[in-house]
């Protein structure tokens, strides 16, 4: 048996609960599954919650509903929020007792595991193949078991392959000092967002105070550099300006010197530059919609649209290109060249792999907008029902933040196809069913459901015998819908049957 195995099954003799943290989802799936069929465990009611969470269960839905009926789960970013809950809930109530995950779960979670299992300390690193986590990591994974809420002292334990890899993790981390700790404003995307908020809220009004305030941040405490921390500030407000986010204006009295001139120009956020900071967008992402949005004309769609939002930053990570899919990727990319809003990148670039991930982002919600469900999406694009979720979410609001802009640079084309996008996006419907969309309860599958019965807008559901709409979306939801159309109507009418009569009629 493997040692894994072992350790989990001990911890269930104890009557204690663990952690399993795995490098990958798939590795924590498969190691769910593998203890789950070693348990005699029975909790039912569990399955059936996991497969309702999906509007149509999906393979991975199933999986996981197989090993939570033993008291066994795993758990990872690719799980709909509900499954995430449950699993977390019952394993608080004790009912599960190993939840098979991947880092994502150490991250501030504090449940009652007495034991943490680590089955690797290394991960995939893109070209330089496996690498060693961070300390920080180790640790907390570590630090979650014996919580002192739920424990008096709590095991963590490691799985070396060797001798040498023992020796290795023993001095790398049990004796290891954790990283130091960096200030995110040193990212460009934080600092540019952080720029603009400060102008556009008025906290900072020109570039003296600007600089007065990020002096008694974290990160020039870090940065040490004053006079090079200035330089990137001042890069970074020229870029604002250059792009009309800010505008840069006077002075604030009748007569500066001239080593004070720079240091009391007023600063003012523009219309659009205030609007892109009450979005929550990274500025550089605004002006690349903004670009996006004087390309687009009556020869481009809605793929056009998608392309535009699945190619930022917020949509990150994109759904990586396999190497057995790079010569569909570039079939896709010539059907669509015309489409695109932007220049495709030198294939010597080296964005130009991130271009290629984009691509295939956009098939994917392409795929979505044209009725194809979670198992299909899974299958096709990898990518699971709690990614599809976030990745449907981000691209709502990219596209809510494209049709704000579209207003204030008066682009109705844009805010009238955005929108129509958006809801399709949202509800993962063609174009054809959005009129009945705007009836409640009535989604993808009841829409659809309609149109293949000949009922296509709110004129037809008005005109639809109560009884024939009842056969098709059931008893309560044709009575409310008729009720949404201007028709109250008391009961569903009872079926009376036609043709032939039985003999006790005679």
């Amino acid at each position: 048996m493997d040692i894994i195995h072992t350790l989990a099954l001990e911890t269930m003799q104890k009557n204690k609960q663990a952690l399993i943290f795995a490098p990958s989802r798939a590795s924590a799936e498969k190691t769910a599954e593998e203890i789950s069929k070693l348990t005699h465990m029975n909790y039912p009611e569990f399955e059936e919650t996991v497969l309702k969470a999906a509007s149509t269960p999906t393979k991975q839905c199933k999986r996981l509903s197989q090993c939570i009926k033993k008291g066994i789960a795993f758990h990872h970013a690719g799980l709909l929020q509900k499954q995430k809950d449950l699993i977390e809930d019952e394993f608080k109530s004790g009912k599960v007792k190993i939840i098979c995950c991947t880092p994502t779960l150490a991250a501030g979670m504090s449940l009652p595991a007495f034991r943490v299992i680590i089955k690797s300390l290394k991960r995939y690193s893109g070209k330089w193949g496996m690498d060693w986590i961070p300390v920080l990591e180790y640790m907390q994974m570590a630090g979650r078991a014996g919580r002192p809420e739920y424990e008096a002292f709590g095991e963590a334990i490691t799985v070396a392959k060797n001798d040498a890899e023992r020796d290795e993790i023993y001095e790398r981390y049990v004796c290891g000092e954790p990283e130091e700790i960096y200030s995110k404003l040193a990212v460009e995307p934080v600092l540019r967002t952080y720029v603009l908020s400060l102008i556009s809220s008025g906290i900072v009004r020109n570039e003296k105070s600007m600089k007065e305030f990020f002096a008694k941040t974290f990160w020039a405490h870090q940065f040490k550099d004053m006079a090079k921390l200035e330089g990137i500030m001042d890069k970074m407000l020229s870029l604002l300006e250059e792009w009309k986010f800010v505008s840069i204006d006077g002075s604030e009295g009748d007569f500066v010197s001239a080593n004070d001139m720079n240091k009391s120009r007023t600063t003012r956020a523009t219309r659009i530059g205030r609007r892109v900071s009450e979005l929550y967008l990274d500025p550089l992402t605004a002006k690349y919609i903004i670009d996006c949005i004087s390309e687009f004309n009556e020869n481009k769609n809605t793929y056009s649209l998608l392309h535009m939002v699945s190619n930022t930053l917020e949509m990150r990570p994109l759904l990586r290109v396999k190497v057995k899919e790079h010569d569909m990727i570039q079939d896709e990319l010539v059907k669509n060249y015309e489409l695109l809003l932007q220049e495709e990148p030198s294939a010597f670039d080296l964005e130009y792999g991130e271009f290629c991930n984009s691509i295939k982002t956009t098939l994917f919600f392409d795929a979505w907008i044209n009725e194809k469900d979670e198992d299909y999406c899974m299958e096709t694009y990898g990518v699971r029902p709690g990614e599809i979720r976030m990745k449907l979410e981000t691209a709502d609001w990219l596209l809510y933040a494209t049709e704000e802009l579209g207003k204030i640079l008066e682009r109705k084309d844009v805010v009238k196809a955005v929108r129509s996008l958006r809801i399709r996006v949202k509800n993962g419907v063609k174009e054809e069913l959005l009129l009945l969309l705007k009836l409640k309860n009535i989604g993808r599958v009841r829409a659809r459901r309609m149109y293949s019965n000949g009922i296509k807008d709110l004129g037809d559901v008005k005109k639809a015998d109560v009884t024939t709409l009842g056969q098709i979306l059931g008893k309560n939801i044709a009575l409310d819908v008729k009720k949404q159309v201007g028709e109250d109507i008391k009961e569903v009418p009872k079926r009376t049957r036609k043709g032939q009569l039985s003999i006790q009629k005679y």
